[in-house]
């Protein structure tokens, strides 16, 4: 007897997608214990690069962004709907002093959900992509593991930045919760115990977003390339950042510039600004990775 077939719905695709999902996060769980272990390769060879190098990245981020625009566009809303969202239940539980580190503590993790845009690029780099399904091949990476390991290190850093800014905020302003979003506001640009948590605060988020830079800035997308292990990313990275003084620190304010004109319009910008940044990410690595 012939087999009918049927033509998916987007709702059955989606749930396939999941499951294998799941499997792939499933196995890589348990290959984490050796990811941070050498694979025996030779340690990449880091490059000098100059302004220029980031210029060129940023162009052709523009362009994988524009190739897949629609793609994209659609997987990164996700992240003004998660912020928003986040922003809401810490409003309505009376945490008003973490919205702002919760926004802005997305730089520490963007690393980490970046690698799909990192996978989008290589592809298209090597001529296979197919769309934004390619987004999802990361979880059938063998890296996988080590993917998740060096995120877990991300969001631990996460946790920290905001159980500084929690800290802060109760040395400074606290530690009674605001009783309005305008009060908070007008005691944190109006009091000097405002501007003492503002200024604490910006520098105590700057050395968090240095650190997170020097570990991540190529780390994820070495993963995705080589055979390696988080430790020899993580060091490869750090080695990128201090050969690289100049143009990695204009790199970290191209991103934090970027995310903040993202962030802007009830996060809604993110979805284009989170994209070109991920692409262009892959590309600086190319540049400063020796192939």
């Amino acid at each position: 007897m012939a087999v009918q077939h049927h033509v998916r719905n987007p709702i059955e695709w989606g749930w396939d997608r999941l499951k294998e999902t799941g499997h792939a996060i499933g196995s890589a769980a348990g290959s984490m214990d050796g990811a941070w272990e050498a694979h025996g390769t030779a340690p990449p060879i880091v490059q000098t690069i100059g302004l220029d190098d980031l210029r060129q990245a940023l162009r052709e981020g523009a362009r994988d962004f524009t190739a897949c625009r629609t793609d994209v566009v659609f997987l990164c809303m996700l992240y003004p709907i998660a912020g928003l969202a986040i922003s809401r239940l810490a409003f309505d539980y009376g945490m008003l002093p973490l919205i702002f580190p919760l926004v802005s503590g997305f730089a520490l993790i963007a690393p980490l959900f970046g690698v799909g845009l990192y996978e989008m690029s290589r592809r298209r780099e090597l001529g296979v992509a197919k769309g934004w399904a390619d987004a999802f091949a990361v979880v059938r990476s063998p890296a996988v593991g080590s993917i998740l390991a060096l995120g877990l290190v991300l969001l631990g850093l996460f946790a920290l930045w905001l159980f500084a800014a929690n800290f802060i905020y109760t040395v400074t302003l606290g530690p009674d919760a605001p009783v309005s979003a305008l009060a908070f506001a007008r005691d944190a640009v109006t009091t000097p115990e405002g501007w003492t948590m503002t200024a604490i605060g910006i520098g105590v988020g700057f050395l968090f977003a240095l650190l997170v830079l020097a570990i991540s800035v190529v780390s994820f997308p070495l993963l995705l390339d080589r055979n390696v292990g988080v430790r020899q990313a993580v060091a490869t990275s750090f080695r990128a950042v201090r050969q690289n003084p100049g143009p990695m620190a204009m790199w970290g304010l191209i991103i934090a510039g970027g995310l903040v004109i993202g962030a802007i319009p009830l996060l809604v910008g993110l979805a284009i600004v989170l994209p070109i940044l991920g692409h262009a990410t892959w590309h600086l690595y190319r540049k400063v990775v020796a192939h």
